[in-house]
C-alpha cells in the first residue's frame, strides 16, 4: 500500500498540482499543470543533496565512529536527503579513522538520517599555499593511496590542486576510475585549470574560495571555471561569496550547484568546535579560525534555497541548484527529481519556504529527533 502527499509538485517537466504516490520509490504523480503562485498549497520539491558536509550537531566527520550518523541526522532535519561526508587535510591515520566511519554510514542508514552516498575527499592533495581553513598536512597524491582509501569508503569526489607535480596525469587516472575530480585549494593558473579539465576534472570546489580570483589579464582558476565549467559547487551563505559573484557564476556555469561546507558548529550555539585538527569559533552565524579566516559554515540547504530565492531565482531554479544538479554531477538519475521510479526523497515547504516535512526513500523523518 503506497502513501500519498498533495500539493504543488515540482517535476522534471514543470509544476503539477496534484498528488505523489510512493513507497520507497515514487510510484506515480497525478494532477494538472499549474502555476504554483496561483494557489496557497505547499510546495513539494526533490530532497536536497549536499556534496560537501564536514559536520553538524557538534560532530565532525574526522572524529570517525558514529559521528557521521549524527551529522546525517542533523542535515536531514533541514531537508538534506542525501550527502557526501567530507574529510579534511590530515595525517594518514586521521583520514583512515574518518573513512572507516563514513564507510559504516554508507552501508547502513539510520532512522531519520540523510543517505550518505560516499566521501568527498577534500585534501590532502591540495596546495599548501592555499590551505584556507585546512590544516597543513597537504601532500601529493598517488593512485595506489587513492585505491587503498577507497577500500574503506566510496570516494565519490576528490579535490585536487592540479598544478602539483604528478597531479595532472593522476586526474585522468582517477576520472577514468569513475571518481569525480574537482579543482580546489589551488594556486594554479587559468591554464592549469583548463589542462585539468582536459584531463578529466569535472568541477570546482567551493568556487571563488581558496583559489586565484579573476583578473582581466590573469583570469586565474576562477576565470577557467567561468569560461569552461559545466559544473561547480558554491557556498551560498552570503558570507563566503558576495551576491554579485554568485549571480556571475549562475550566469556563466550552467549546472552550478550549492553546498553547505557545514561544520560541527551547524545547528549549535556560538562557541568553540573542532574542524579536523583545528579549533574554530562560531559567532554571529559564521565559523572562523582564531585569525579570522572563514572555516566552513553553519549553512543548511533549506536556508541555501531561501538565500537563492532571495537573490532572485525562481523556486524551480533554486531547487535544481540544491538538488538535481548535484545528483546529475554524480550520475544519480534516481535522485534529485520527482518522477516515477526515482527514490521518494522529498521535501514539503510552506509558502514562506519553511520545511514542513522530509521524506527519505519514502520514510518520513521526525524533524524533532535530535
Amino acid at each position: 500500500m503506497s502513501n500519498a502527499i498533495k500539493g504543488n509538485i515540482l517535476t522534471p517537466n514543470g509544476w503539477v498540482h496534484g498528488a505523489v504516490s510512493f513507497d520507497e520509490r515514487i510510484v506515480d504523480i497525478t494532477g494538472q499543470a499549474v502555476n504554483p503562485e496561483l494557489n496557497s498549497d505547499d510546495y513539494i520539491l526533490p530532497g536536497f543533496i549536499d556534496l560537501h558536509v564536514h559536520g553538524g550537531a557538534g560532530k565532525d566527520v574526522m572524529e570517525g565512529g558514529d559521528a557521521v550518523h549524527q551529522i546525517a541526522k542533523l542535515h536531514a532535519r533541514h531537508g538534506t536527503t542525501s550527502m557526501l561526508a567530507t574529510t579534511m587535510t590530515a595525517p594518514p591515520e586521521d583520514i583512515d579513522i574518518a573513512l572507516k566511519g563514513i564507510g559504516d554510514a554508507v552501508r547502513k542508514r539510520g532512522k531519520n538520517e540523510a543517505r550518505v552516498l560516499g566521501t568527498h575527499l577534500e585534501g590532502p592533495y591540495i596546495n599548501s599555499g592555499k590551505l584556507g581553513a585546512q590544516p597543513n598536512y597537504a601532500r601529493s597524491a598517488t593512485l595506489d593511496e587513492v585505491k587503498r582509501l577507497e577500500t574503506m569508503a566510496p570516494l565519490s569526489v576528490i579535490t585536487v590542486a592540479p598544478e602539483i607535480d604528478g597531479h595532472l596525469s593522476l586526474v585522468r587516472e582517477m576520472a577514468d576510475a569513475g571518481m569525480r575530480v574537482q579543482i580546489g585549494h589551488t594556486l594554479g593558473t587559468y591554464e592549469d585549470g583548463v589542462a585539468a579539465m582536459e584531463h578529466g576534472a569535472a568541477g570546482f570546489t567551493h568556487l571563488f574560495n581558496a583559489m586565484p580570483g579573476l583578473h582581466h589579464r590573469e583570469p586565474g582558476m576562477v576565470g577557467a571555471a567561468l569560461a569552461h565549467a559545466e559544473y561547480a559547487e558554491l557556498i551560498p551563505d552570503l558570507l563566503h561569496v558576495h551576491p554579485g559573484a554568485i549571480k556571475t557564476a549562475l550566469r556563466a556555469i550552467p549546472r552550478l550547484y550549492c553546498v553547505t561546507d557545514s561544520t560541527a558548529a551547524t545547528g549549535m550555539p556560538d562557541g568553540e568546535y573542532m574542524l579536523g585538527r583545528h579549533i574554530v569559533h562560531k559567532c554571529m552565524g559564521g565559523v572562523r579560525l582564531p585569525d579570522g579566516t572563514l572555516a566552513g559554515s553553519t549553512l543548511t540547504l533549506d536556508q541555501a534555497l531561501r538565500n537563492l530565492v532571495g537573490l532572485g531565482l525562481d523556486i524551480a531554479d533554486a531547487s535544481r541548484r540544491v538538488s538535481t544538479n548535484a545528483a546529475d554531477y554524480l550520475g544519480l538519475n534516481e535522485r534529485g527529481r520527482l518522477a516515477a521510479g526515482a527514490f521518494a526523497d522529498m521535501v514539503v515547504l510552506d509558502r514562506d519556504l519553511n520545511l514542513k516535512a522530509v521524506y527519505i526513500e519514502g520514510e518520513r523523518c521526525d524533524l524533532n529527533d535530535a
